[in-house]
């Protein structure tokens, strides 16, 4: 007797495990989904997630670098 598993096929995401969440944007800066959208992706429908995977590149414009800390400072050294 063979011992058969099933397996679930992979889900396909956006995800590059750089999971950083712009402030402003509150969108994930690795892969530009919401939040909602992280925690809902392995519910959605595969026409859903297609969608939004559409809808991703668009969405990079709303990242806008922020000028804090060293990068705000480097103009003031004497």
């Amino acid at each position: 007797m063979e011992d058969e598993t099933t397996t679930a096929p992979p889900i396909e995401t956006p995800c590059i495990n750089v999971c950083v969440i712009h402030p402003a944007a509150r969108l994930c800066t690795g892969c530009l989904r919401t939040m909602d959208e992280i925690t809902s992706w392995r519910k959605m429908t595969p026409a859903e997630r297609s969608r939004i995977m559409a809808e991703l590149p668009g969405r990079q414009g709303q990242l806008h670098q922020r000028r804090g800390g060293r990068a705000r400072n480097a103009g003031q050294r004497d």
